[in-house]
């Protein structure tokens, strides 16, 4: 086999992106879309496409770890996702079971996803940032009957934490751990070669079953329905307590295959993943979407750094990039980027938060990804119900987040329910096979999210053109009335960023007794530059409405973001509220 050249697309329906410009327009001139349905939906688990693929490409690289040294071939990796699997029923793990993982991106972060897929048990992703409370509380929420982590990332200690909130794991025999404020955990698996008291070893793990239970693999592989739940994904906790997002095998499958059709991905691709594999960007777009192809993935490293991003694009030759714009933005500042070969970069996907349009540009001028793809989605949707196509004009890829994706639907209303005309903006609700089946544990917050309909309320503001091309205006409790006037936070973010100084700005609404609310912008500044509150609002007189202009301009050297890079608005807003001395409730 010659491992050079691309194979046959492994859809076996010869699909690739590119439906009907004409069949992705609204209808009727109304905000309704609905996506191409000419490849149908796979009807296939996780295990199912991975043994497609091992099957298929079994000799080309799947996975390559730089910083752990880590590189195996879609055969290999299919090898050791199954000791880990056995070795997980030689615990008495069984289908249904929630195991939560722990950790950054480790080569065991990519085998527990396949593993615990191969035998049905519910893989629970935590959030590498979370702490003690954060910790008990998902763990207690889905009840985990195991957990597998690392022993630290950064400053934090994940053993120590643990062992805080489930304190009887020292000392207990290793997978009968009986807690008093985490009842349901009984097993710890520690990544590594090391264990700990009351803790199992990863690599003992890998070596623990006999054949009794690999002979136990395939039957229960068959036994698997794609609408079984597989995967809960924690929101990111933007506002208010995490929500575990409860998906499917057929959600993230298909969600996966169609992100990396639209980039046109085959098994001659080479995909950096920067992202996290806690969040759909790195295990569902990323891992999954290489798996449905055989395309390799690349981590740089166990998290985000841009000079390890870029010595491993230069270095893997890669040709596709993942990263939010915080990442992008990074790497373009940074002092290597210059001296960095990207001439390998094809293509890729900016998502997770805002594009500023001045950012997009350099990616596809300085960084050579001309077929770069910008994508929207959330967690519940598996995550991408939008995405623009490689061949899109550039202003369209600049300024708007792409045509609606295969065999989704899309609607924006009013606040009364009614669907609006094209061009006008309103709440994005999305209906299909990628809505989630619900938040576990929590029918209250499902039914406020999912309508009796099977309208997913996404809580995004909302524009459609004539031609089907979706525009995010923010996000329903961002925008801020002031003195009677609509003031979307994203349109000013995306003029202020126009301003050669600026590096990153967000933009959010504080109270004020005479116009009910005001604008206030938080602003980190390129490396060596200065500015004052008067030099920025000076910049927008003229250029943009008076009430747009910010009353409150303040200098930052960070913006507070969750891990995935969403702007965390209520923690600036409450912070400006105590500087002001506002006299209201906090915001949740």
């Amino acid at each position: 086999m010659d491992l050079s050249k691309p194979l046959t697309s492994l859809d076996g329906d010869g699909d690739r992106a590119g439906a009907d410009p004409e069949a992705l327009r609204p209808i009727d001139g109304k905000a309704y879309v609905t996506g191409d349905k000419t490849s149908p939906l796979w009807r296939k688990t996780i295990p199912q496409v991975l043994r497609d693929t091992a099957g298929t490409m079994g000799g080309r690289e799947a996975a390559v770890f730089r910083d752990h040294g880590e590189r195996w071939t879609w055969n290999q990796l299919s090898q050791r996702v199954d000791r880990l699997a056995a070795g997980l029923l030689a615990l008495g793990l069984s289908k249904g079971d929630r195991l939560g993982i722990w950790a950054p991106n480790r080569p065991e972060w990519l085998l527990v996803q396949f593993a615990t897929a191969r035998i049905g048990v519910i893989m629970v992703n935590i959030n590498p940032a979370y702490r003690t409370s954060e910790l008990e509380y998902v763990l207690n929420k889905v009840g985990c009957t195991a957990l597998v982590l690392a022993q630290s990332f950064k400053s934090s200690d994940y053993v120590e934490m643990l062992c805080s909130v489930v304190p009887e794991i020292d000392g207990s025999e290793p997978g009968r751990i009986s807690s008093s404020r985490v009842p349901s955990l009984r097993t710890v698996i520690l990544m590594g070669a090391e264990t700990g008291s009351g803790m199992y070893g990863f690599e003992h793990i890998m070596s623990l079953a006999g054949p009794a239970q690999t002979r136990r693999l395939d039957d229960l592989d068959r036994a698997l329905d794609p609408d079984d739940p597989i995967n809960i994904q924690f929101t990111s906790g933007t506002t208010g307590s995490p929500k575990g997002a409860t998906l499917s095998h057929a959600n993230i499958v298909n969600n996966a295959r169609f992100c990396v059709r639209t980039m046109n991905f085959t098994e001659a691709d080479r995909l950096c993943i920067p992202v996290p594999l806690y969040h759909c960007f790195g295990m569902v777009m990323g891992t999954l979407g290489c798996a449905t192809t055989g395309a390799a993935m690349v981590f740089p490293g166990e998290a985000f750094e841009p000079e390890s991003t870029l010595a491993t694009l230069e270095a893997e030759r890669c040709t596709a990039l993942y990263g939010v714009p915080t990442m992008f933005v990074a790497m373009l500042d940074h002092d290597s980027f210059s001296g960095t070969s990207l001439s390998s970069l094809r293509t890729g996907i900016m998502a997770g938060a805002p594009c500023p349009i001045e950012v997009m540009k350099k990616v596809v001028s300085d960084m050579h990804m001309s077929e770069v793809t910008i994508a929207y989605g959330m967690t519940e949707t598996s995550p991408v119900s939008f995405q623009s196509h490689t061949d899109d004009p550039i202003e369209k890829r600049v300024s708007t987040v792409g045509r609606i994706h295969p065999h989704v639907e899309v609607k924006i209303i009013d606040k009364n329910g009614n669907t609006v005309g094209v061009e006008e903006d309103g709440e994005l609700c999305t209906r299909g096979y990628s809505v989630m089946r619900g938040y576990w544990n929590d029918e209250a917050r499902t039914a406020e999210a999912i309508d009796g309909a099977g309208w997913m309320h996404t809580g995004d503001l909302a524009t459609l053109d004539a031609d089907g091309y979706c525009n995010i205006v923010g996000r329903v409790k961002d925008m801020l009335i002031r003195g009677g006037e609509n003031v979307y936070p994203r349109e000013i973010e995306e003029f202020l960023f126009r301003h050669p100084k600026i590096q990153e700005v967000q933009t959010f609404g504080v109270p004020d007794e005479k116009y009910g609310e005001e604008l206030c912008a938080w602003v980190v500044l390129k490396a060596g530059e200065t500015s004052t509150e008067e030099e920025i609002r000076a910049f927008c007189k003229g250029q943009i409405a008076h009430y747009k202009v910010p009353r409150y301009v303040r200098f930052k050297d960070a913006l507070p973001m969750t891990v995935t890079g969403k702007p965390q608005k209520f923690k600036m807003r409450d912070a400006m509220i105590d500087e002001l001395g506002l006299k209201v409730t906090k915001t949740a």
